[in-house]
């Protein structure tokens, strides 16, 4: 505890703020641990149905650009509000409505809508309430929150499912699952509006400057595509693994990630942001390989072990992507500026996603999972080279500051 009131302001409401995401991160767990199986068994999708709904899924994350300029005099605290009010409504959807591939895309892209207003909105949060200098382990912190809500969801899963005989019950946990998101709505109401409003009126924002970390984004929204939506479904339709047995997967990463959380952003701090950009895409390269090829090279159950591994492997990894946000600090003038330009970084990532999101499902039906992570990989080289090219902030580096790395 320590540490944590040591990383943020004492004026601050940090701890209401982790009532808030961690009950949304808990509704998240329940959601998460069983919909790719829902969409599966009970939607019936394939590969490239799964890439459709997911093109609609990221819409949203493309469309906060033009959002969030609307409502550019709302503060973080009220749009994360908002963002919650929006959670709800498509999670209690998904408690009611049939089972049709239209109607749940529908639902899951509000759920998404609410979801990108949040996602944006918690790390300029955690960065304004955060003492000076300790914005990586502020980060770090929110994740591990987050992380914690998630694994108890995937643990509800687990042990309903297993313990469940018969016909999963899907709907049931839908329902539990908005209730519990209800409940972080009303800890998110909570907040005290501390971030102020953007004063110059706009809530995203292209500067010159910042064109490194669009450019990374667009890299990263590519390649962490790619696992978030197939990941699990090559899990699903070629390994034929079950709700309890994904659940348990996603528990794994949860608790990979809560553990690896803090001190990914204790080495952003001390090595630098740039360090970490090149080292976790490299490891991507390697988690890529397995994924798409571990059945040519082992018996099946041996390659889905290994698939399993790595795809925990990647959850870790991605932790790595806090060092954008700590760049952009960085190099920012304002915490208003901070705040324009991650909103800003949400939908350029989105952008490329989208396409992704289609791409990847007709590739995977049409020349397999090798290509489709091999491509993934691919891109993954390519991020590590352009965030080889990073440079600290001129006003760092005549300090001698260690933020820019290497």
């Amino acid at each position: 505890m320590k540490g944590i009131r040591d990383t943020f302001r004492q004026d601050s409401r940090y701890q209401v703020f982790f009532l808030a995401i961690f009950l949304t991160g808990l509704g998240y767990g329940i959601h998460k641990g069983m919909i790719d199986n829902y969409l599966a068994e009970i939607v019936v999708m394939g590969e490239m149905d799964r890439g459709i709904l997911e093109f609609f899924r990221e819409l949203p994350g493309f469309l906060m650009v033009f959002i969030l300029a609307v409502f550019y005099q709302f503060t973080a605290e009220k749009l994360y509000k908002i963002g919650a009010v929006i959670l709800v409504i498509g999670m209690g959807m998904l408690s009611v409505i049939s089972p049709g591939k239209v109607l749940v895309t529908v639902a899951i892209c509000i759920y998404s809508l609410g979801e990108h207003i949040q996602l944006g909105m918690k790390s300029t949060i955690s960065l304004v309430y955060s003492k000076p200098g300790k914005g990586g382990r502020a980060l770090g912190y929110q994740s591990s929150v987050t992380q914690i809500g998630t694994l108890l969801g995937f643990l509800v899963i687990i042990a309903a499912f297993g313990l469940i005989k018969g016909e999963q019950p899907f709907r049931l946990f839908f329902v539990i699952a908005a209730a519990i998101t209800a409940a972080g709505a009303a800890f998110a109401f909570g907040l005290n509006s501390k971030s102020e409003t953007d004063k110059s009126k706009r809530r995203f924002y292209f500067a010159k400057k910042y064109k490194k970390y669009y450019m990374l984004e667009v890299f990263y929204g590519a390649r962490k595509q790619v696992f978030m939506t197939f990941g699990p479904y090559v899990l699903i339709l070629f390994y034929k693994a079950e709700t309890m047995t994904i659940s348990l997967l996603f528990a794994i990463s949860a608790v990979a990630s809560f553990l690896m959380a803090p001190v990914v952003g204790r080495i952003i701090d001390r090595l630098g942001y740039k360090v970490v950009m090149i080292s976790d895409t490299l490891i991507l390269v390697v988690v890529c390989f397995f994924y798409g090829f571990a059945h040519h090279l082992f018996p099946m159950d041996t390659a889905f072990i290994i698939c399993c591994v790595n795809y925990v492997l990647d959850a870790v990894i991605s932790l790595a992507s806090m060092a954008a946000s700590v760049y952009v600090q960085d190099i920012s003038d304002d915490p208003e500026e901070v705040k324009a330009t991650l909103s800003t970084g949400i939908s350029v990532n989105h952008l490329i996603t989208l396409f992704i999101a289609l791409f990847g499902g007709w590739v995977w039906q049409t020349v397999g999972i090798e290509t489709l992570f091999m491509i993934s990989a691919a891109l993954g080289l390519m991020n590590s080279a352009y965030a080889a090219t990073v440079k600290p902030p001129k006003r760092l580096a005549d300090k001698g500051g260690q933020n820019g790395g290497a």
